[in-house]
C-alpha cells in the first residue's frame, strides 16, 4: 500500500468519524455539508456504521438521543447507498417514520443523481401504503429532478389531496392551485381509480364555492378538465359501487358538472343500472334523471318500463313511491304509452308493503282504460293475484280479476326443526390430545360442550399422571402470558374484593388451571371462594357468577392438593343436562375408589342431574340408595323430590319491567357452600343491575348450571336485556337463542327476556330474538298470549319502540311463522289500540301502523277471524293514513268481508 492510499485510507475514516459524531449529535447542517464533499465510494464506505447506529437507535426507543439523531441518520443513510430498492426501503423505515428528514434535505443529498435512478426511487416509495408516511413534497420533489411520469398510486394521490388542500401553507384558492398544477389531468383521473379515495375527498372537500367538487367542476367549465371525461369517469366510479360515504363526494360532482338533457340522454342505461343496484341516494339521483327525460318525452316506454321494473325490487319504499308517482306523471301526458308501463307498475302487486301494493293498483285503475290490448288487460288482471286478498278483492271489480276464493285457507305454519341436543364425548384419552383441545379452547373460548369436555380431561389425566400431563402441555403453557412472569409464582389469583376475573372467560378458566398445575400460582381454598349471601350491594346475576366460580376454585384446589379421577358434574348434553343413571355410576366409582367426593362438584351435578323424566329419576334414585353412602342418599332424595316453583313478582322502576325473586328453599337449603346463594332472594330494588360481575361470555356457562331452570338465570338476566331496548345497549341479546334452547320451563321471565330483545335497537340483538322466538315455538314453549301481552305493555310504556319490534315481528313471519307471529300481535295489539280509542297521546301510536301491517299480512295468510278489541276504532277514524289503511284492511280480513265479495 502506498503512503499516498494510506493518507486517503486514513482521511476518509476521519471524514467518517466525523460524520458520525454529527449524526449522532443530530446536526443535520453539517450532515449535508459533510456529504457533499464525499465520493460515491467514500459515502458507501460510512454506510456499515450507519446501520449499525441504526440498530442501537432502534433499541433505545424513544430516548432523547434517538429523537435527536433520527433526522440526520434518515439524511445521511438514504446518501450513503447506492441503490434504488435499498434507499426506499430505508426513506420509508418503520423505526424512524416518525422522525425523518425534511423533504428539502432529502432532496438535496439524492438530487445529484442519475434522473432514471431516482424515478425508480419515487416509483418504489409511491407504491407503498399510504400509512408509511412517505412525504408527498419528497415524491413530488423526485418526480420533478427525474421529469418521470407522475405515480397514480394510493399513497402519491393521497399525499397530493392532502398538499392541495392546505391553503394556510399554499395560499389562494383550490381552484388556483389544482389549476397550476403540472398533473392536473393525469392525477383527477386517478381519483377515480383509487379506492378509498372517495371518503378522504369527501372530508377535504367542504362545501361552500372553494371546495373540491366546486373546483373541478369550474376547471371543467373552462377546459382545464374534459368534460366528457369527466362525466364519463364520475358515472363510471358510481357504477363501480361502494360504501355510501365513498360514493357521496362522486355523486356531488356529477351534480355540479350539471349535465345537459342531451348529456344526460347518451347515459341512459347507465342510469338505469345505478337506479336498479347503486345506494340509495346515487339510485334517487338516476331516478330523478331519468324521470325528467322521461317527462321531457326524450324516454321512450319501453325504457321507462325497464327501469321501473328494476326500481320496484327495491327494498327503499320513498323509491318505489316516487317510480309509482312518476308513471302517474308519464300517464297523464302520454296515454299511448299505457300499454307497456302498466305491466310494469303492476309487478308492484307483489311487494311486501300493502301500501305500495294498493298505490301501484291505483295507478292501473285509473289508466286502464287507456290500454287497447285485451293480452295486455289480461296480463294485468292475472297480476292482481299477488295482491293481498283486501286489494285483489276490489281488482275483481276494476280489473276483472279472478275473484278471491272462498272458504278458509290451507295454511301451514313453517317452523324450523327443534335444535336437537349435543351429547358430550368422552374426556380425550392421551394427553396430547387434551393439550390440544385445551389450546383451541385458550384461542377460543369454545361452547359448553368443549369446555367441560376439557375440563374433566384436565382432572382425569393429573389424577393418573401429572408428569405426563404436564410434558403434553409443555408448549401451551410456554406461550401464555403469564408463563415467564416472576410476579405470578406462588401467589393467590383474585383481588380484594374476593372476584377472581381471570375465570370470567373459557381462556382465563384454563389459564388459571394450567398456572394451578405448574405451581405458579396457590389457589384459593373452597371456602374462602364463598360470597356473603346478605351483601346487599351485590349485583343481581353475582349468584350465579360466585356459583359458577365456585366449583372451578375447587377443582384447582383440589388439582393442587388431591387430585379427583374425575369430575362428578361433567354434563350428558351440551345444554348441560346430566342423566341421573351416568351420576349413580360416577358415585358408584368415587366409592369403590376411596376417594373424597368434592362437595361443589358434587352439589353442581345434583342441579344439573334430570328431574323431569320421573320414571328415569325414581329408577335412578332406587340405584342411588342402593349404594349405601351419604352422597347417594342425597341422590336419591334430590331425585324423588318435586321442583319447587320460582316465586316472583313484578317491579316497575321506570319504563321497563323487572322481577324479583323469592326464597327457593330447595336450593338455599340442600346445597353446599359455593352454590347456596342460587336459592337467595333476588331484589332489584337493592341490588346492583350493572357491575364489573357481567361478562357476554359467561351466560351460556350459567344456563348450563342449571338446565332444568331456566327462569332462575333469566330473572338475573333481565336487567341486562332490558338495556338493549330501554338503554340501546348493544350484545346482550346473544344469550336468548341459548335460553330458549334450555331443558326447563319458559316462564315468565324468559318470555320478558324476549320481549326487550325484540324491541332491541340494533339489528344482530333482534335477530337473536327472532331465533329465540322460533326455538320455543318449534318446540311447543312459547306462550303467545303471555308474550303479547308483556309487549303491549312494554310499548305503551316506551321502553319497547312499535318500529323495532314491527322490523323484529316481520323477519319473523317471513320465516314462515305467520301463525305465530299473528298469535303475539292479537295479545300486544289491543292494549295500544285502547290508547288510541281513547284518545290517549303516547309513545305507542308511533309506528303501530307498521305493526298492524304485519298482523294484517299474518291474518290474511292464516285465515284468521274473529273480533280484535278496538280495532273498529282505529278504523272507523278518518283520513287515508297507514295507521287507519292498514286497521282497515286487518279488519276486513278479520270479518271475512274479503271472502264475501
Amino acid at each position: 500500500m502506498t503512503a499516498t492510499t494510506t493518507a486517503a485510507t486514513a482521511a476518509t475514516a476521519a471524514t467518517a468519524s466525523v460524520l458520525m459524531g454529527a449524526v449522532r449529535a443530530g446536526r443535520t447542517a453539517d450532515v449535508v455539508s459533510l456529504l457533499d464533499g464525499m465520493t460515491d465510494a467514500e459515502r458507501r464506505l460510512c454506510f456499515p456504521e450507519l446501520k449499525a447506529l441504526r440498530t442501537e437507535l432502534r433499541a433505545d426507543g424513544w430516548s432523547a438521543e434517538a429523537c435527536r439523531a433520527h433526522p440526520a441518520l434518515h439524511a445521511a443513510g438514504a446518501a450513503c447507498q447506492t441503490g434504488a430498492a435499498a434507499v426506499a426501503t430505508w426513506l420509508a423505515a418503520v423505526d424512524m417514520r416518525w422522525s425523518q428528514a425534511s423533504p428539502a434535505v432529502l432532496l438535496h443529498v439524492l438530487g445529484d443523481r442519475d434522473p432514471g435512478w431516482l424515478g425508480d426511487v419515487v416509483h418504489r416509495l409511491a407504491l407503498r401504503q399510504p400509512a408509511s408516511n412517505v412525504s408527498y413534497e419528497l415524491m413530488a420533489g423526485l418526480v420533478r429532478l427525474s421529469g418521470c411520469p407522475v405515480p397514480t398510486t394510493e399513497a402519491y394521490v393521497q399525499g397530493w389531496l392532502r398538499h392541495i388542500s392546505v391553503t394556510s401553507q399554499r395560499g389562494g384558492t383550490l381552484r388556483d392551485r389544482l389549476r397550476g398544477d403540472p398533473h392536473l389531468a393525469e392525477l383527477v383521473a386517478a381519483l377515480f381509480r383509487t379506492d378509498g379515495v372517495g371518503a378522504l375527498l369527501g372530508r377535504l372537500s367542504g362545501g361552500g364555492p372553494d371546495g373540491w367538487t366546486t373546483s373541478l367542476a369550474q376547471l371543467t367549465a373552462e377546459g382545464a378538465l374534459d368534460r366528457t371525461t369527466m362525466a364519463d369517469a364520475c358515472v363510471a366510479r358510481l357504477l363501480r359501487g361502494g360504501t355510501a360515504t365513498e360514493l357521496r363526494v362522486f355523486l356531488r360532482l356529477l351534480e355540479d358538472l350539471a349535465l345537459t338533457r342531451e348529456e344526460e340522454h347518451r347515459r341512459a342505461s347507465d342510469w338505469t343500472a345505478l337506479a336498479s343496484d347503486a345506494v340509495s341516494a346515487v339510485a334517487a339521483h338516476a331516478q330523478s334523471v331519468m324521470g325528467a327525460l322521461a317527462l321531457d318525452g326524450r324516454l321512450p316506454p319501453r325504457r321507462l318500463a325497464e327501469l321501473t321494473g328494476a326500481v320496484l325490487f327495491r327494498p327503499e319504499k320513498k323509491l318505489v313511491r316516487a317510480q309509482l308517482v312518476l308513471l302517474g306523471k308519464v300517464l297523464a301526458r302520454d296515454a299511448s304509452a299505457a300499454g307497456e308501463v302498466l305491466p310494469a307498475a303492476a309487478r308492484a302487486f307483489g311487494h311486501e308493503d300493502s301500501d305500495v301494493q294498493e298505490r301501484a293498483l291505483k295507478l292501473v285503475e285509473r289508466h286502464i282504460g287507456k290500454v287497447t290490448s285485451a293480452e295486455v288487460r289480461g296480463e294485468l288482471a292475472d297480476a292482481a293475484g299477488q295482491l293481498s286478498p283486501t286489494l285483489r278483492a276490489r281488482a275483481v271489480r276494476t280489473l276483472g280479476a279472478a275473484p278471491v276464493t272462498p272458504g278458509p285457507l290451507a295454511y301451514e305454519e313453517v317452523l324450523p326443526p327443534p335444535p336437537e341436543p349435543l351429547r358430550l364425548a368422552p374426556a380425550p384419552e392421551s394427553a396430547a390430545e387434551l393439550a390440544e383441545e385445551v389450546s383451541a379452547l385458550l384461542a377460543s373460548d369454545g361452547d359448553v360442550a368443549a369446555f367441560e369436555r376439557a375440563l374433566d380431561g384436565l382432572v382425569r389425566h393429573a389424577h393418573r399422571d401429572r408428569d405426563a400431563l404436564l410434558e403434553a402441555l409443555e408448549p401451551v403453557i410456554a406461550r401464555r402470558w403469564w408463563a415467564d412472569d416472576e410476579r405470578t409464582h406462588g401467589r393467590h389469583w383474585g383481588d380484594s374484593s374476593g372476584g377472581h376475573h381471570q375465570l370470567r372467560t373459557g381462556a382465563g378458566v384454563f389459564d388459571f388451571l394450567l398456572a394451578t398445575l405448574q405451581g405458579s400460582v396457590r389457589p384459593t381454598s373452597p371456602h374462602r371462594a364463598v360470597p356473603d349471601d346478605g351483601a346487599d350491594h351485590r349485583c343481581v346475576h353475582s349468584a350465579l357468577l360466585g356459583s359458577y366460580e365456585a366449583r372451578l376454585l375447587e377443582a384447582a384446589y383440589r388439582l393442587s392438593t388431591d387430585p379427583q379421577p374425575f369430575l362428578l358434574a361433567t354434563p350428558t348434553w351440551g345444554t348441560g343436562l346430566l342423566e341421573p343413571d351416568e351420576l349413580v355410576d360416577r358415585l358408584d366409582a368415587y366409592r369403590r375408589l376411596g376417594s373424597r367426593v368434592p362437595a361443589v362438584d358434587f352439589g353442581q351435578a345434583l342441579l344439573r342431574v334430570r328431574r323431569a323424566d320421573r320414571a328415569a329419576a325414581s329408577a335412578a334414585a332406587r340405584r342411588a340408595s342402593a349404594l349405601g353412602t351419604a352422597q347417594g342418599e342425597r341422590l336419591a332424595r334430590w331425585l324423588t323430590t318435586e321442583e319447587t316453583g320460582l316465586p316472583t313478582s313484578r317491579w316497575t322502576p321506570d319504563v321497563r319491567i323487572l322481577l324479583e325473586l323469592g326464597e327457593v328453599p330447595e336450593l338455599h337449603d340442600g346445597l353446599p357452600d359455593g352454590l347456596r346463594q342460587l336459592g337467595r332472594p333476588v331484589s332489584t330494588r337493592r341490588e346492583a343491575w350493572y357491575c364489573r360481575d357481567w361478562h357476554g361470555g359467561i351466560p351460556h356457562h350459567w344456563l348450563a348450571m342449571l338446565p332444568e331452570r331456566p327462569e332462575l338465570v333469566a330473572a338475573r338476566l333481565l336487567p341486562d336485556l332490558s338495556t338493549v331496548a330501554v338503554d340501546n345497549v348493544r350484545g346482550p341479546a346473544a344469550v336468548l337463542p341459548r335460553l330458549a334452547e334450555a331443558d326447563g320451563t319458559a316462564g315468565e321471565a324468559v318470555h320478558l327476556c324476549l320481549t326487550y330483545g325484540l324491541g332491541a335497537r340494533h339489528e344482530e340483538d333482534r335477530l337473536s330474538a327472532v331465533d329465540a322466538l322460533l326455538v320455543l315455538a318449534a318446540r311447543g314453549r312459547l306462550d303467545t298470549g303471555r308474550l303479547g301481552a308483556d309487549l303491549g305493555r312494554l310499548v305503551r310504556s316506551g321502553a319497547v319502540k312499535p318500529a323495532r319490534l314491527a322490523d323484529a315481528v316481520r323477519t319473523a313471519a317471513a320465516t314462515g311463522a305467520h301463525a305465530t307471529v299473528w298469535g303475539v300481535l292479537r295479545e300486544a295489539l289491543p292494549v295500544l289500540l285502547a290508547d288510541l280509542a281513547t284518545g290517549a297521546r303516547t309513545a305507542s301510536a308511533l309506528g303501530l301502523g307498521e305493526l298492524l301491517t304485519v298482523a294484517a299480512e299474518c291474518a290474511e295468510r292464516t285465515g284468521a277471524r274473529g273480533d280484535l278489541p278496538h280495532l273498529a276504532e282505529a278504523a272507523d277514524r278518518r283520513g287515508a293514513s297507514r295507521l287507519v289503511t292498514q286497521a282497515r284492511r286487518l279488519r276486513s280480513t278479520l270479518t271475512g268481508e274479503v271472502a264475501a265479495l
